[in-house]
């Protein structure tokens, strides 16, 4: 078997391959199964591309174009060519767009998310639905979330992303700050500003924005377990008065304190299931269980990061403030194993990060800080 033969393995490439190798692997491996989100399933000619792309042989912008080529030169037709086709470009558009830092929290970015990920795919890519919708769901019995009226997906999209933007989460306690995570992602998607790609848009979106929150999000969840994603975004946002329902994000709230707290909650779409009931023996709780084994894991990699934490707490700080607080006073070995590692970490962030030197420079906690700040709280 040839290296290349054996690493179709996306899991593989994580576990021994170099750590840029491993990067992309994970992206790869978040694209292809986000697909799920549709029933879809890539082709074995994606996924050998996608080994050359990690391989370094060619650039995701080559693999786009291959996948173009390869399917308007098909000279053997399959039923399932459409979907394959679709899933094929959707995951390489994706696999790019996690690839690169650039975000802007946005309504236009959203829409450019979609842009980006369905351009040549469909026709009405970026573009918001010009009518209402409803779909039917099997978590629901066929029934189907109250999806927002297409003529005030606008302003809805541009009031739900100010209002997180405003949004201040400084001095919230670890279990506040999943649950306002969860309500934002939670209204982004019931908006489903497009007729199709809406969930596959709304996960890219969140994996930046968190991303940008100071949190290196356990991609891994959204490749094992985006169809546990979309079904709990739907009973999310579903009601039934006439049959008692209500809407229930508990199912939400798990699969992100294991995404950003890298808890080990059980992650079963049978449990969303209207009028599932508990087999015998069968001990599905709501209850968060404290197991971490996710890499993701909030804990700094150095006492002198977590002391760094500590003493900026709620305040924002310049490096003379943090440096008299930790009480250093050598400044090169304070960015070196203080501040630095701090920000690369995710827990630390500038306040004007377009401008290192700024002159009026100044840091404090990012959301991923301040969880640690209050897990330190609680375990003290």
């Amino acid at each position: 078997m040839s290296e290349e033969q054996k690493y179709i393995d996306f899991e593989s490439y994580q576990r021994v391959a170099e750590p840029h190798k491993r990067e992309k692997a994970l992206a790869w491996r978040t694209a292809i199964g986000l697909q799920d989100v549709d029933g879809l399933r890539v082709s074995e000619y994606l996924k050998e591309t996608a080994v050359k792309h990690i391989e370094g042989d060619i650039t995701i912008d080559e693999v786009r174009e291959q996948l173009r080529s390869y399917y308007v030169n098909k000279t053997t037709h399959d039923a399932d060519d459409a979907e394959k086709e679709e899933a094929d470009r959707v995951a390489a558009n994706i696999t790019k767009l996690l690839n690169e830092k650039s975000f802007s929290f946005t309504p236009l970015e959203f829409l450019n998310i979609h842009r980006h990920l369905f351009e040549g795919v469909f026709k009405h890519a970026g573009e918001i639905r010009p009518f209402d919708i409803s779909k039917k769901e099997w978590v629901l019995q066929g029934d189907s979330v109250v999806y927002g009226r297409a003529a005030d997906i606008h302003a809805t999209l541009k009031y739900d992303i100010q209002n997180e933007r405003d949004f201040i989460y400084k001095g919230l306690p670890t279990d506040e700050i999943i649950s306002h995570i969860v309500d934002f992602v939670s209204l982004l998607w019931q908006n489903h500003p497009f007729r199709e790609g809406n969930t596959r848009t709304t996960a890219v979106f969140v994996i930046k924005y968190l991303r940008s929150c100071g949190f290196k999000v356990n991609n891994e969840l959204f490749a094992d377990n985006s169809w546990y994603f979309r079904n709990a975004l739907v009973r999310a946002n579903y009601s039934n008065p006439q049959k008692g329902i209500q809407p229930d994000n508990s199912f939400l709230v798990k699969f992100f304190r294991n995404l950003l707290l890298g808890e080990n909650n059980e992650l079963k779409n049978r449990y969303m299931l209207i009028g599932y009931k508990e087999d015998e023996g069968d001990t599905h709780t709501t209850t968060h269980t404290t197991t971490h084994t996710s890499s993701n894991d909030i804990q700094p990699s150095s006492d002198n990061v977590m002391r760094l934490v500590l003493a900026i707490g709620k305040e924002e700080m310049s490096v003379k403030d943090m440096m008299e607080a930790v009480g250093l006073k050598n400044r090169p070995n304070f960015l070196d194993y203080s501040l630095t590692p701090a920000i690369h970490e995710g827990f630390v962030c500038m306040k004007y990060p377009d401008n290192p030197h700024h002159p009026r420079q100044r840091y404090s906690l990012t959301v991923k800080g301040m969880m640690l700040l209050d897990v330190n709280n609680i375990r003290n």
